[in-house]
């Protein structure tokens, strides 16, 4: 997720590197932001600061609206061509995040170059070809490929609206800029996939989500080049290097910090996919829940929302290490019970929602503080090392979770197997980064080095 250093949450994060000293945004009385002052080929626009933070955070859905509106549809697919393996329905979630996962390492350092907006632009455009695709797809091949096209789309806006917002805010402006953003982002996974049901409903094929989709995507795409200003400045324009991309990757993978949260991210990722993948398959085909399949979706999504709000209010109090350790931990005793009970195959739903629940608030306590803890030491290269993070961190997601979903076999003990061995594995490469010492002061460093 190139240049996706958010500020460490809950914390008033300063922008770094030549932006923070180019920002020029004053405010009106009215409450619009002028956006001109330090970008002479934006002369004469302004945008009100909500409508900034809207459009950011309209950009920042569609990344999740296009893969989440798509899990209730998925068995209709797989009727609608012959798919023989059930489980290869998950196929439609696995080639969206690693067209997604491609996208990363590009956006940024041709944003760098090119600016914001044509990037972003063509970005946008490409989801909206990949959407136009799968609504033709004539096979099921050719609807993994527009799958893969949408999502490489999709990781441009997933990518340059942070850059956007350290471009235009420093300090607490940008965090609490980068707040809303990503609260509206973790809520959408909430009504995704009721949006995906109603569409359904109303129109009947599944072909009309990917009418939504790509109408969704053209009106964000028209809001954003009528009403955003460009944001890179010119005196910040960065040639495109290969050199310098590798340096920022050698860099990454020869930092202990960087190297070992960025791999226990990658875990951590893992979890999730695997459960975006076969969460229909678990809900419909073991509970038998179709009609409240999305209500179910939706309330777990919902506990992600609660665990950011927990995540804002404790941070700052117990520092990213305590945090995020206690809750890997947490994590990974919660999978423990599940395994000394037997991994149950079918156990009631209650107690599955329960123990869903439990890993998804500990989830949302590591996933930011890792993301940030494998950022903190990459200050000068921040861009180009969180490109590396990305792609890393949603590829080895996007895989592990394909793998754990292919042995979905009728019951949730596959899931409960896999998300243990990837929370043991995350909680080992966290001892080694730590060299065996966790729970540490927020203050003290990791050595840099093997």
């Amino acid at each position: 997720m190139p240049d996706q250093t958010n500020p460490l949450p809950g914390l008033p994060a300063e922008a770094d590197g030549p932006h923070q000293f180019n920002s020029a945004i004053q405010s009106r009385p009215d409450g619009s932001v002028e956006m001109e002052q330090s970008n002479p080929k934006v002369r004469g626009k302004k945008i009100h600061s909500f409508e900034f933070m809207a459009l950011a955070a309209m950009l920042m859905a569609m990344a999740a609206l296009g893969m989440d509106t798509m899990l209730v549809a998925l068995p209709d697919i797989a009727r609608t061509f012959a798919v023989a393996n059930e489980n290869d329905r998950q196929l439609i979630v696995t080639t969206y995040l690693l067209g997604m996962a491609a996208g990363q390492p590009l956006y940024g350092p041709l944003s760098d170059r090119f600016g914001r907006k044509p990037i972003l632009s063509a970005g946008i455009v490409l989801f909206v070809l990949g959407s136009l695709w799968a609504f033709l797809a004539p096979s099921f091949g050719a609807i993994l490929a527009a799958r893969a096209l949408q999502g490489f789309g999709a990781a441009s806006p997933r990518v340059l609206v942070t850059a956007i917002v350290r471009d235009r805010f420093s300090g607490r402006d940008m965090a609490r800029t980068m707040s809303f953003v990503m609260m509206i982002f973790i809520m959408v996974p909430i009504f995704a996939p009721t949006i995906g049901a109603g569409i359904l409903h109303l129109l009947g094929p599944w072909h009309w989500i990917f009418v939504f989709l790509l109408l969704s995507a053209c009106l964000v795409l028209a809001w954003m080049i009528l009403r955003l200003p460009e944001t890179r400045h010119d005196s910040d324009k960065v040639p495109i290097s290969m050199s310098s991309l590798s340096r920022s990757i050698v860099t990454v993978i020869t930092n202990r910090q960087a190297l070992g949260y960025t791999v226990a991210m990658g875990f951590m990722m893992g979890t999730i996919m695997s459960y975006v993948g076969s969460t229909q398959q678990i809900f419909v085909d073991v509970y038998g829940l179709k009609e409240l399949f999305p209500l179910m979706f939706g309330s777990l999504a919902f506990v992600l929302a609660v665990a950011a709000l927990l995540n804002a209010r404790l941070v700052g109090k117990l520092g990213l290490r305590k945090l995020s350790h206690v809750a890997l931990i947490g994590y990974v005793a919660v999978c423990t019970l599940f395994a000394v009970s037997g991994f149950p195959e079918h156990p009631p739903l209650p107690v599955f929602s329960a123990y869903m629940v439990a890993l998804f608030l500990c989830f949302g306590l590591i996933l930011p503080n890792f993301n940030a803890l494998a950022m903190e030491p990459m200050g000068h290269i921040a861009g180009m090392a969180s490109s590396f993070v990305g792609f890393y961190t949603t590829a080895v997601g996007a895989i592990a979770g394909w793998l754990i979903g292919q042995a979905f076999n009728g019951t949730v003990r596959p899931l409960a197997i896999g998300f243990t061995v990837l929370g043991v594995m995350a909680l080992l490469t966290v001892l080694k980064t730590e060299r065996g010492l966790l729970l540490r002061e927020a203050n003290c460093k990791t050595p840099v080095g093997p």
